[in-house]
């Protein structure tokens, strides 16, 4: 059976295991139980900091931090780090500091917390941001591993994580195969490259294993950096499929599916079928009912998959 995990769970556990450095600090907006950096606060209060419903004031306070030679890791609810746009662009973002900023309970996935609290923008905000690095990992493993190769980055960082439990991918895996910047190509195909982020890239393998039986060969890539994106590997599956679909549990614009497109409109043109959500708000539901709501799912990727190909 496959093992099962949020991908929240990876980033709590890289933060404990990132206390070894004393110029590590967590900085919470009354939500560490739910973004799991509850772990490190027990463990290490004296470098916690604690900013009550404040995020603005967290981003600011974690800039401070950074500007005096600590590394920050700042988290919260990623539908409430929009609260803080201004700060990370002008406190962050500007001055170039290592402040690293985690949103929970990103998408439409997190389900029954409903529309105002799916954020299905963050990733096009951040992705906006000079000097911001924008992760979307795919797994507990591979959330744990960016989290911790983040620490050594001079520069600041937006990681969206997930709430609800999805099939954990790597799990024998370390740096030598999860790397900031690098998709990771999980499945080899001819035909049409799947390029996933986050937890619908368990809903491409799926797709993939449903094209295969219709004779259709897919390759899957796990595109969890999305900014700066791994245009290298991007071409590379576009030139052997000759189309391509992205999917993510985010708006199709500015996000995976922006970022994927940009590329392709500066090079070939490769066919693409962008799978995320189309322009509208979510609704609240379980996580698998949103997904099909939405239209987000494996069965939805195949679909996209097939258009792609006709489009050749």
């Amino acid at each position: 059976m496959t093992k099962m995990e949020a991908t929240r769970d990876g980033y709590g556990q890289a933060l404990l295991e990132l206390a070894e450095n004393d110029k590590i600090v967590v900085l919470e907006a009354d939500l560490g139980k739910s973004t799991k950096s509850l772990h490190f606060r027990k463990a290490h209060p004296e470098r916690t900091v604690s900013c009550g419903i404040g995020e603005q004031n967290m981003l600011l306070v974690a800039a401070g931090m950074a500007a005096s030679g600590y590394i920050p890791f700042a988290s919260t609810f990623a539908i409430f780090t929009e609260r803080a746009f201004e700060q990370m662009r002008n406190g962050v973002a500007r001055p170039n500091l290592p402040v690293h900023l985690c949103g929970s309970h990103g998408g439409t996935h997190t389900g029954t917390d409903g529309s105002s609290a799916q954020s299905i923008e963050d990733l096009a905000i951040y992705r906006t941001l000079p000097n911001v690095t924008v992760i979307h990992p795919s797994d507990s493993v591979s959330t744990r591993i960016l989290t911790k190769q983040l620490a050594a980055s001079t520069s600041p960082s937006y990681m969206r994580t997930a709430r609800n439990k999805t099939p954990v991918l790597y799990a024998d895996a370390g740096d030598d195969v999860i790397q900031i910047g690098k998709g990771i190509e999980l499945k080899d195909g001819q035909d049409v490259a799947i390029i996933a982020c986050g937890v619908l890239v368990a809903e491409a393998l799926k797709a993939a294993d449903v094209l295969a039986e219709k004779g259709i060969s897919a390759t899957v890539v796990d595109m969890h950096t999305i900014k700066p994106i791994d245009s290298a590997l991007i071409d590379v599956v576009a030139e052997r499929c000759g189309a391509l679909v992205t999917a993510e549990d985010h708006s199709i614009i500015g996000g995976l599916g922006g970022a994927v497109a940009e590329h392709l409109s500066t090079t070939n043109g490769t066919p693409l079928e962008r799978v995320g959500v189309k322009d509208r708000f979510g609704e609240s539901g379980q996580a698998d009912e949103m997904l099909e709501l939405m239209g987000l799912n494996a069965a939805h990727i195949v679909q996209a998959a097939e258009k792609s190909i006709l489009r050749k």
